[in-house]
């Protein structure tokens, strides 16, 4: 089968892109740079089939990406920016997942995030919770995408949606903001507050891409959330693996969300690499499991034990040097 990626220099479409090759399909890469291309890919062994450099807002540019092919995924979004990202996620969406339907594509693969349907009405955050507006333009994007996908589902479009919770693993070009996350609290300590979080491997989304690369099934929803883990857990679980003790910082919710609008303000005027946002406090203050089993199981899949992403998330930030020794202990080894 051939097929469209875009976002195959971030996290989850390199990972994609990497599955996608040793499952034999062949690819054609939207991108809009090929020197992050041949960075993310670098030494590797991997068949990114032939490239169109573009902007993913550019509806000739994906037009010219999608023909000729048989299926799409669509994992390319702008993180940070003015309502300039809203525009061109948006964008993206509608052109490439309504490019693909007016082509006749099956499946049409789409990234979304849990974080479109939060906070849910039930105890679970499940695949056909009501969509929520968001306030950053990341997140408003893909709200505004995540419509754009369900109309298309509702008029019988083969779009596959799936959601992602807080991803890890190893190899992370940018790095998200969950790797970013981990690597400051075994820098800094761990804020321990309420509920938790959900952690999937990346290489667990590729595997479910893989699998759900199956035409003639049409729309589907597909939740990749991983194993629900309170953050005091999180932290027990990096002290044991590293074999050292991270200090903890109680965070009562309203102080970690303050504290959110706070480093929210200071990157409108600074360059600031910090993952805290108040969105990202209100998910960390109030979230509730994800019900990924209809996935697992109408895929055939499970996802790897949380040891195994954790272990390999901390040996890459050592590698990468993101960490030094002092942080990982005996991973470091």
């Amino acid at each position: 089968m051939k097929v469209m990626v875009t976002g195959g220099t971030g996290f989850v479409g390199s990972h994609a892109v990497r599955a996608l090759s040793r499952a034999g399909h062949s690819l054609r890469l939207l991108i809009r740079s090929r020197e992050k291309l041949d960075r993310v890919f670098a030494g590797e062994d991997v068949d990114k089939g032939d490239v169109v450099v573009g902007d993913m807002a550019d509806a000739a540019v994906v037009g010219k990406a999608l023909d000729g092919c048989d299926a799409v995924l669509h994992a390319a979004a702008l993180f940070y920016g003015d309502e300039s990202v809203l525009a061109a996620n948006v964008a993206g969406v509608r052109n490439v997942l309504g490019g693909a339907h007016a082509r006749n594509l099956d499946p049409i693969l789409y990234i979304s995030t849990i974080a479109a349907m939060y906070p849910p009405p039930g105890p679970k955050i499940t695949v056909d919770d009501p969509i929520v507006s968001l306030s950053t333009t990341y997140g408003r994007s893909k709200s505004e995408g995540e419509r754009e996908a369900r109309d298309l589902q509702s008029r019988g479009a083969p779009v596959v949606t799936l959601y992602p919770a807080g991803v890890y693993g190893h190899d992370d070009p940018g790095p998200v903001e969950s790797t970013k996350g981990l690597r400051d609290a075994l820098r800094f300590g761990w804020p321990i507050t309420t509920t938790g979080v959900s952690i999937i491997d990346v290489r667990d989304i590729a595997r479910v891409i893989v699998a759900a690369l199956e035409p003639g099934r049409g729309p589907r929803r597909y939740m990749v959330a991983g194993h629900y883990t309170p953050w005091s857990e999180f932290a027990d679980d990096c002290d044991r693996l590293t074999g050292r003790r991270v200090r903890r910082f109680k965070a009562p919710p309203p102080l970690l969300r303050m504290v959110g609008r706070g480093v929210d303000l200071a990157k409108k005027a600074f360059d600031l690499d910090y993952p805290l946002t108040h969105e990202a406090a209100l998910m960390m203050t109030r979230f509730v499991p994800c019900d990924s089993q209809p996935t697992l199981d109408d895929l055939g899949l499970e996802f790897r034990p949380r040891d195994e992403t954790l272990r390999d998330t901390i040996r890459w930030l050592y590698a990468a040097g993101h960490l030094d020794a002092s942080h990982v202990g005996k991973l470091a080894r």
